[in-house]
């Protein structure tokens, strides 16, 4: 079992308030990303549960038992940090076996679970290796495998990939969710990284200046923003805000359409527009035109298109993918 309950989580810095009442229920099993711009408070909360800082006040449960007044070591919990914290004295077979050695355990046990670990983590020729003769992915997952063989009722991840390049940053994202999947066990990840948030979490949840904006599934934030932040915040090239008056829209404050729900066209269109840059990405062109009617946006399009900046367009939006928002960034039904 791993079940996570926080109640009402505040944590204060002197006169700084950090966290500003989280509540949140994280089922046996799941997945859940942490997600926000920095100082947001996401790697508080997570040092929060894990017991790394004492919240100021509201309750930890884990699997239905207050843990606020139970030191890291006996919260059944296991962190993988950014900065891997592996011990350059030891080989990875001895870093990843090191805390079950502190804790008493069997000769024998260390040594089968380090090895269920290794062959999971695709880590058996590099067990004799020092972390110095390791890539930076090889560091990070033999990170992650000192956390699998403590067997923990919850894994914490703080940013784990942010260290490496993209290409092992794709790789080792590949990793964690075929580890999930294998291991059936509660995870809990914190990142700055959209994309990693939406391709390995059942639920992220969103953090803005120490509040929660918005829980839910990846597709439901994608498709159902609550707020101005939330659409902004998840998709990428980032959704279009054009203030409703522009268009003469009633009933809204702003217009919201996502890149991707807009289809240009050379000789008509809702709105005329010059382009002033094109980016081919080969799977996409992403075209940022300067429009008449709906000022700067952002068009993304499917596969290769010969535009070049000065080109004249028209652009139009799906009118059934438009959100809109009042005054106060809220979504208006």
């Amino acid at each position: 079992m791993g079940s996570l309950t926080l109640e009402n989580i505040r944590k204060s810095f002197g006169s700084v308030e950090v966290l500003k009442g989280i509540d949140l229920d994280v089922r046996d099993g799941e997945f859940v990303i942490f997600v926000g711009p920095s100082g947001c408070g996401k790697s508080t909360l997570l040092r929060v549960i894990a017991g790394l800082e004492d919240a100021t006040s509201g309750k930890v449960l884990i699997d239905g038992q207050p843990v606020d007044n139970v030191p890291p070591a006996k919260r059944g919990i296991a962190m993988v940090f950014q900065s891997y914290a592996l011990y350059p004295h030891l080989n990875a077979r001895d870093n990843m076996g090191l805390g079950l050695k502190q804790a008493g355990r069997p000769r024998e046990e260390i040594k089968a679970r380090v090895a269920t670990a290794s062959k999971m983590l695709g880590l058996d020729e590099y067990l004799d290796r020092r972390p110095a003769e390791l890539s930076g992915g090889q560091r990070q997952r033999v990170a992650i495998g000192r956390a699998i063989v403590r067997n923990p009722k919850l894994f914490l991840f703080d940013e784990p990939l942010s260290n490496l390049d993209a290409a092992l940053r794709v790789n080792t994202r590949l990793e964690i969710a075929k580890l999930h999947r294998e291991l059936k066990a509660t995870m809990i990840y914190v990142t700055h990284d959209q994309v990693e948030a939406m391709t390995l979490a059942n639920r992220i949840v969103i953090l803005n200046a120490g509040r929660v904006e918005q829980i839910g599934t990846p597709m439901d934030l994608y498709n159902r923003p609550a707020n101005l932040f939330v659409a902004g915040f998840i998709g990428s090239p980032k959704m279009n805000f054009i203030e409703a008056e522009r268009l003469g829209e009633s009933g809204a404050s702003t217009l919201g359409v996502r890149p991707e729900h807009i289809t240009v066209d050379p000789a008509s269109g809702d709105w005329k527009g010059i382009v002033l840059h094109v980016e081919h990405l080969g799977a996409d062109t992403i075209l940022y035109l300067d429009t008449e009617k709906a000022g700067l946006i952002t068009a993304r399009l499917f596969g290769e298109h010969q535009f070049a900046p000065d080109d004249i367009l028209f652009a139009t939006p799906q009118r059934q993918r438009i959100y809109r928002f009042d005054s106060e960034g809220k979504v208006v039904a």
